[in-house]
């Protein structure tokens, strides 16, 4: 087994908003029981009504005045996920120098849905209506927080597609390692637009109902959306961020390696920075997103990696959607709050499993009745854009 290269960092504080609600208690709640949290909505495709992964909580309704020029209601989301825990941080981060305090956030979305009904003004031929374009801007999220805090440090925005979230733990990581920053504010924000709706509706990846990862019936995913903050730093915490797994598998611009060599790569590689072996982790979240392609690779990596353990997994997307630049980050809430808590694990969706599928151990009981002290993540995106996260109650 190979050294770690980079040392655990813990998560001193987080939150997650998603369709699965606003506590902690309603994500369990969600999680480990079929009854869907997704709700079927009309206008964000023409002639067409879909499913998806809708936050229904109140967000902040109005942005400080000096955030004015790029309010959107993605920064909202932000905001209103950052205040749950922005006195806890606030209070964390003040032993430091704000010049070492940095942030970066995922996204995809930014503030284009607040541009959409203006831009659709605008190709009508109103040419005089005002576009802003600041707030579409994908750097605007990690430098408004930044605005919004005082902090000083480091702030820049990833946006790869759907591994984004995820891959603020690899940055927010490597940044405190290398002594480049103390305080790391990481997570993934995105909203619900029409864009991508309508984008994903082109490619004929959207699913007719309930996604059903690798399902036998599964014929595409749900967009949903999500807001998840982790403040990350070198003192050890009740769950820690291990290790990070990345690879460029570079196949296909919006198709996976049919083999599934690059996520078997991802996986492994967080495994060997670990420390861990295969059958250490106790639980999987799979990226499972419910299309034909995807669920497919990803059900050969995990065979790759993980051979004759069945690790116990699911994919959570059937409850909160796809939440594309989020993604990783909501499910790397889920995963932290199995460790906090130590008795559940979050179901499978019930529908019937592919049978070429059908020999991983996907949860169906949510009862979890044993310990478990690590847990890893999958997060794959466009262009073969693969990371794995693991995060432990313990550094092995």
């Amino acid at each position: 087994m190979m050294m770690r290269q980079n040392s655990a960092v813990g998560i001193q504080f987080s939150v997650g908003l998603s369709a699965l609600g606003s506590t902690v208690e309603q994500l369990q709640q969600q999680l480990t029981q079929h009854e869907t949290c997704l709700t079927f909505t009309s206008g964000l495709i023409p002639e067409k009504s879909v499913w998806v992964g809708a936050f229904q909580a109140d967000l902040l309704e109005q942005v400080p005045k000096s955030l004015q020029y790029v309010d959107s209601r993605n920064l909202r989301f932000a905001l209103t996920a950052l205040q749950k825990i922005e006195q806890e941080i606030q209070y964390y981060a003040q032993r430091f120098d704000r010049s070492r305090l940095a942030i970066v956030l995922g996204t995809s979305t930014s503030g284009i849905a607040d541009n959409e009904p203006v831009l659709a003004e605008y190709f009508s031929g109103h040419i005089d209506v005002d576009v802003s374009q600041h707030k579409q801007e994908m750097g605007c999220l990690a430098k408004a927080l930044q605005q919004y805090l005082g902090w000083e440090g480091l702030a820049y925005t990833i946006s790869t597609a759907c591994s984004s979230g995820a891959k603020t733990f690899a940055a927010g990581q490597r940044l405190i390692n290398a002594g480049l920053a103390d305080v790391v504010l990481v997570g993934g924000v995105d909203t619900l637009c029409k864009l991508t709706l309508n984008g994903f509706n082109s490619l004929e990846s959207l699913s007719n109902g309930i996604c059903r990862p690798c399902g036998q019936q599964r014929d595409g995913i749900n967009i949903g959306e999500a807001a998840a903050l982790f403040l990350l730093s070198k003192e050890n915490a009740e769950v820690m961020l291990l290790s990070t797994g990345e690879s460029m598998d570079a196949w296909h611009i919006s198709a996976p390696h049919p083999e599934g060599q690059g996520a078997a790569q991802a996986m492994q590689r967080a495994l060997t920075q670990a420390g861990l072996n295969p059958s250490e982790i106790g639980y999987l979240n799979m990226h499972g997103t419910a299309t034909p392609q995807n669920d497919a690779m990803e059900v050969k990596a995990v065979r790759q990696v993980f051979t004759d353990y069945h690790v116990p997994l699911s994919s959570t997307k059937h409850q909160t959607g796809h939440c594309l630049g989020a993604a990783g980050a909501i499910e790397a809430f889920i995963c932290t709050q199995v460790l906090k808590d130590q008795s559940w694990l979050p179901l499978h969706h019930h529908g019937v499993c592919d049978v070429e599928l059908d020999d991983l151990h996907y949860v169906e009981d949510a009862q979890l009745d044993q310990r478990i002290d690590y847990v890893m993540s999958n997060s794959f995106a466009f262009g073969g854009s693969n990371i794995s996260l693991i995060f432990g109650t313990k550094v092995k």
